[in-house]
């Protein structure tokens, strides 16, 4: 008679479900955002429920802004997002999680960044499923939406738009400076002076990285120039029935001594992958609007203005 063990049989069988949910969750396809609620009421009367309701669940509130009168956006971060951000010198874009409130005709829409899909984008090393369950928790979770397709994790990290365009890891540089300390209180000034018409939103500081995120409001009221501008750029690109607010803010990203920030042409593709080139809520409506960002943030971050910029 053959013995049986039947304790190794379960421990074998536990690890090859455990084995088998990993491999479903990395072939899972994904999109960048989560709706966490629908209901009636004005947006001004959700805020700070919903920032109560994240502190409660572990998260900082950073910052937050309304930019344009029907949205309000609250950036939270936590110490498991900024142990993710250190993964690698640009993995401080992750360092934040962003949550919008938006209201559509009578609907209040809640919404926030998908962090899975967040992490891919970034190449981020390390689990982020602690943090989507707390959003979950926090605000709810009923579906995530976008693009009508999704896109697996690959995908995802291997993104652009179309040939030509850029990808994560071709950003815009937009200024150098001797220290990383240097460059910090250089996108300080910037932001304060209100340069290139950025504002500070929020600014998140990645423990032993020398890495510091900066969440930055654009607007063309100083400018003159609608392309670079919040309100504008997301009329064109942020029309489905259910907002993709939580695409806001922009970010400028201090590692070392160099100042940098996601290329718009990726920035904005990898939230909105299923624009079209041309026609009405297109791309070709806001193609001054790669240049005219990158001549915003490199103001703001004390930096070069070069003639193509223009």
């Amino acid at each position: 008679m053959i013995k049986v063990n039947t304790k190794m049989l379960a421990v074998t069988a536990a690890a090859l479900i455990s084995m088998a949910s990993m491999v479903a969750n990395a072939a899972a396809e994904m999109k960048p955002f989560i709706l966490a609620s629908m209901s009636t009421g004005v947006v001004a009367d959700k805020i700070d429920g919903v920032k109560k309701s994240l502190t409660d669940n572990g998260f900082e509130v950073v910052g937050d802004y309304s930019p344009y009168e029907s949205a309000h956006v609250i950036i939270v971060t936590s110490d498991t997002l900024k142990k993710l951000a250190a993964s690698h010198q640009r993995g401080g874009y992750a360092a934040g999680q962003r949550v919008a409130i938006t209201k559509v005709a009578d609907q209040i829409q809640i919404t926030y960044t998908n962090p899975a899909y967040m992490a891919a984008a970034y190449h981020i090393k390390g689990d982020v499923s602690a943090v989507t369950a707390a959003l979950g928790a926090a605000l709810g979770s009923i579906k995530e939406y976008g693009p009508d397709e999704g896109m697996d994790a690959d995908d995802i990290a291997g993104y652009h738009y179309t040939f030509g365009m850029e990808y994560f890891d071709e950003p815009y540089s937009l200024a150098s400076y001797a220290s990383y300390e240097k460059a910090v209180a250089a996108v300080e000034k910037g932001l304060a002076e209100k340069a290139g018409g950025a504002t500070r939103v929020f600014r998140i500081d990645v423990p032993g990285a020398k890495q510091t995120l900066f969440g930055v409001a654009l607007s063309s009221e100083g400018t003159g120039n609608k392309y670079m501008d919040d309100s504008f750029i997301m009329n064109e690109v942020d029309f489905k029935e259910i907002r993709s607010t939580a695409h806001l803010p922009y970010e400028i990203l201090v590692t070392g001594d160099e100042v940098e920030a996601l290329h718009a042409r990726f920035r904005i593709a990898i939230n909105f992958p299923d624009l079209s080139m041309m026609g009405s809520n297109s791309f070709m409506n806001i193609m001054p609007s790669p240049d005219a960002i990158k001549t915003s943030l490199t103001k703001a971050a004390g930096g070069d203005i070069e003639e193509e910029d223009y």
